[in-house]
């Protein structure tokens, strides 16, 4: 493999620090009341905020530097160690229970989630495993379920948390991953009909589920209940109209929308910047994924094709579901806006991410 580097995709790299820039203000303007109300700061959010931006960038410029098929190196001793954090946190008294999922390992307020390093660690060993397996993925035994079957594994142990937003953007761009590395779409066809009924499984084992599902369909059948999150998120996009009411005027952040600075703050950035602010984040993600996607395509090897492919799956689908659920389309997942909603370990291992998707731009042909 050639050496010779380029500069990083510029395109790639002004629309993530813009993204990230957008989020550090929007965190401030959607949590501030919140954080007045739990801890008497207005600036608590905030701070927090700035501290894993500034962790994230930092970690974000080294792993731009760092060749990206040195991690193709370590890929299974990153996914053994995933998959031991997952046991670790499903221990009783050493996980944290958060939002009524055990998916936190920490001291107070900060924590890590170890479903947010297996996306990551997942990704990046499916593209070593069928970059270098890559004639045998057509053979539905030897080549399609060795990587689906980890796949299932990891999900699996993150639905024992639950958290099935965490687990669908895995399965994702995994899936995403092993259609590209040329899986025959007969088998994925017939295996996504088994999913589904497993997924309805899902639903029919936990009550709480078929609800989301109900008021998803419905949510004024349940106005204080099941269906409250998706009304209170539509109350906050419905006023905003065209501009916006104003940066800091939101309405609804005042204890009407649950998570505002996390799960919803897209609804309180329509709310301040209408359809103009929420259609300029739409359009810097839909710069983001196309120059990420242009990266996998002028990748060198196909490792790091299949690499790049994994990380703008895994932006891109977190992105559809957030703001699915945020505008009424899909059922309430609890997941994260990437770049923008308050978070600690989410928002570094995706600008850490980001940070190989640009050294595999310095290669691209």
């Amino acid at each position: 493999m050639s050496k010779m580097r380029s500069f990083p995709d510029l395109w790639m790299l002004i629309s993530t620090l813009l993204i990230l820039t957008i989020g550090v203000v929007m965190v401030y303007s959607a949590s501030a009341v919140l954080a007045f109300h739990d801890y008497g700061d207005y600036f608590f959010y905030l701070k927090r905020q700035l501290i894993f931006a500034v962790l994230g960038v930092a970690a974000m410029f080294v792993t731009m530097n760092v060749d990206y098929w040195v991690w193709k190196k370590y890929a299974k001793v990153a996914l053994l160690v995933c998959f031991a954090l997952l046991v670790i946190v499903l221990i009783p008294g050493i996980g944290v229970v958060r939002g009524g999922a055990r998916s936190w390992l920490g001291i107070g307020s900060f924590g890590i989630q170890p479903s947010e390093f297996m996306k990551l660690g997942m990704i990046v060993f499916l593209a070593k495993m069928l970059s270098e397996e890559q004639s045998k993925i057509t053979q539905f035994t030897r080549g399609l379920m060795p990587p689906l079957g980890l796949m299932g594994l990891a999900f699996g142990m993150i639905m024992l948390q639950p958290d099935l937003g965490t687990g669908a953007v895995l399965v994702g761009a995994s899936l995403l991953i092993i259609y590209t590395a040329g899986a025959r779409i007969s088998h994925l066809s017939y295996l996504g009909l088994v999913g589904l009924a497993g997924f309805v499984g899902l639903i029919a084992a936990a009550p709480y589920r078929l609800q989301r599902i109900t008021a998803f369909l419905d949510p004024w059948k349940d106005p204080l209940g099941a269906g409250y999150q998706s009304i209170q998120s539509l109350y906050a996009i419905g006023p905003g109209g065209l501009a916006g009411l104003g940066l800091g005027m939101s309405r609804q952040k005042y204890s009407y929308l649950p998570e505002p600075q996390t799960d919803f703050i897209f609804s309180i950035i329509a709310e301040e910047l209408g359809f103009i602010g929420g259609a300029t984040i739409l359009l810097l993600f839909g710069l983001l994924v196309w120059r990420g996607m242009r990266t996998a395509i002028t990748a060198p090897d196909t490792f790091g094709s299949l690499l790049a492919v994994g990380i703008v799956g895994m932006i891109a689908v977190q992105v559809v579901i957030n703001i699915g659920v945020v505008i009424g389309m899909f059922p309430v997942t609890g997941i994260t806006l990437p770049l923008i909603s308050a978070g600690g370990s989410s928002l570094t291992l995706m600008l850490t991410a980001i940070g190989v998707l640009l050294n595999i731009s310095r290669y691209a042909r």
